[in-house]
């Protein structure tokens, strides 16, 4: 008998938005791999729940899909989390979904939070068509990027950090005014910033505004961001 793989969503911030289904899978399931152990232990530990944990990140050898795999091969039940969320958009649960099912095993997902579809759920503004662009470039292609962002006919979501969003802010802002290319337009900003946690932000504007308000006030620099530009 082979394995089963599950790919399980887990809170963004806040502890107690976990399904019943989700845990129950991980008391359930013979190993628990995930992006960072000490994040996962914090959930497990919240919960009384206690596996082993297999490390697996953006910098994973294919040994360590390997030994996932391996279990997998001997009928056992894995589940996958990311550090926040709903792993495949950001963090190597793809590619381990991807050898899953090259190998054939079954691949099953248990849903639950997620940063992109929480702030989409408070936008106020048609998202039926919307193009989501994960994280903006470091450097190479920034601009492009962005640029890209300005000239969209539907709204885009990214995710940002809290030691890039104001050059981000900026870079919007300064190619917004710029008047260089006619096919850029005025674009409104919803920011959510530290979702689902005690100091939850939910910012809304254009882009001045928005720069205007995360510059004036560094101290709200922390967690992760989610953007929608429309």
């Amino acid at each position: 008998m082979k394995g089963i793989l599950y790919i399980i969503a887990t809170p963004i911030g806040n502890l107690e938005d976990i399904t019943l289904r989700a845990l129950r899978t991980l008391k359930e399931v013979d190993a628990i791999a995930c992006e960072d152990t000490r994040v996962t232990s914090r959930l497990l530990s919240h919960y009384s729940i206690s596996k082993p944990l297999l490390s697996l990140h953006h910098h994973s050898g294919q040994a360590q899909f390997g030994k996932i795999l391996t279990l997998l091969g001997e009928g056992k039940s894995v589940a996958y989390a990311s550090d926040a969320g709903t792993p495949g958009i950001s963090d190597p649960g793809n590619k381990l979904v991807e050898d899953a099912i090259t190998e054939g095993f079954l691949v099953v997902p248990i849903p639950g939070a997620s940063a992109l579809a929480t702030l989409i759920s408070v936008s106020g503004i048609d998202m039926q068509v919307f193009s989501f662009l994960g994280f903006p470039p470091h450097k190479k292609g920034r601009e492009t990027f962005f640029k890209a962002v300005l000239v969209s006919e539907n709204p885009v979501v990214y995710y940002d950090s809290p030691h890039r969003v104001i050059k981000n802010l900026k870079l919007l802002q300064a190619l917004e005014n710029s008047g260089q290319d006619s096919e850029i337009s005025k674009k409104q900003i919803i920011i959510g910033r530290e979702l689902t946690k005690m100091f939850e932000e939910i910012v809304r504007g254009s882009i001045d505004d928005i720069e205007t308000h995360f510059t004036s006030h560094p101290e709200k620099m922390k967690g992760e961001f989610s953007v929608i530009v429309y």
